[in-house]
């Protein structure tokens, strides 16, 4: 059995593999994938520490590997800073955002519709256009209440292979890597954020759970933009 095919305790992985074997076996998660897809595998980049993450070790197994962004009218200056950087670094790092009109501050009224509109849809959107068979994404296990059921390879979309590459890796070892490579990162982690998002919905949190800065007095509060939990393709393979 290969290791897209493994079906190994993600709890037991956390604690059960030291540092340099994480990094390993993201290597080699990211590597068989490509073998498999080629062109058809495509890094998510959303600009923060463990997408940066995964970028960079995807790189390592091959610089021809590409990548999208998507990004919103309400991100902040240091997050538009730094992914213009990023681009010019990797030009292979395709930008999608959406440009619909919205409610003012729909945000604070209906999150989940706003982040349907700014984030779900681009990504769709990115999905088709980089004919995507396998998405590699920065989700981590351990990072919020709403991310512990997830495992390395899954196919939440039919037709449509997510890799997590780094699932099993915990906040420490991600900073520890990026140390280690001197990955470049968002500048607004000097300031003390652990989970970036947009401006408006995004606070410094000092709670163990690292999402619990996101969507502060809404229903969303330390949940999720819908990327990972809603559809990004149909069964006839439309957006």
């Amino acid at each position: 059995m290969g290791i897209l095919e493994n079906k190994d305790d993600i709890k037991a992985l956390v604690d059960g593999l030291n540092f340099k074997e994480k990094v390993d076996r993201s290597l080699e998660l990211i590597e068989a994938a490509y073998k498999k897809f080629g062109d058809g595998l495509v890094v998510a980049n959303s600009l923060g520490k463990d997408s940066v993450l995964v970028w960079a070790l995807a790189k390592r197994v091959s610089p021809k590997i590409k990548g999208f962004i998507v990004t919103t009218r309400f991100k902040p200056e240091e997050t538009k800073k730094f992914m213009k950087e990023e681009i010019a670094r990797f030009p292979e790092l395709r930008v999608f955002e959406s440009t619909k009109e919205i409610p003012d501050k729909l945000y604070l009224t209906h999150p989940d519709q706003c982040c349907d509109i700014l984030k779900v849809e681009p990504t769709r959107e990115a999905v088709k256009a980089m004919k995507v068979e396998c998405w590699v994404t920065g989700l981590r296990c351990t990072e919020g209440r709403t991310r512990t059921d997830y495992k390395e390879v899954e196919e939440r979309d039919k037709g449509l292979l997510k890799l997590n590459p780094i699932l099993i890796w915990k906040e420490r070892e991600v900073w520890q890597y990026l140390a280690l490579y001197q990955v470049p990162v968002n500048p607004l982690y000097k300031e003390g954020y652990r989970s970036l998002g947009c401006a408006p919905c995004t606070k410094i949190s000092t709670d163990e759970n690292e999402r619990s800065g996101r969507w502060i007095g809404t229903s969303k509060c330390g949940g999720e933009c819908g990327i990972h939990t809603r559809p990004l393709i149909d069964v006839k393979g439309g957006i």
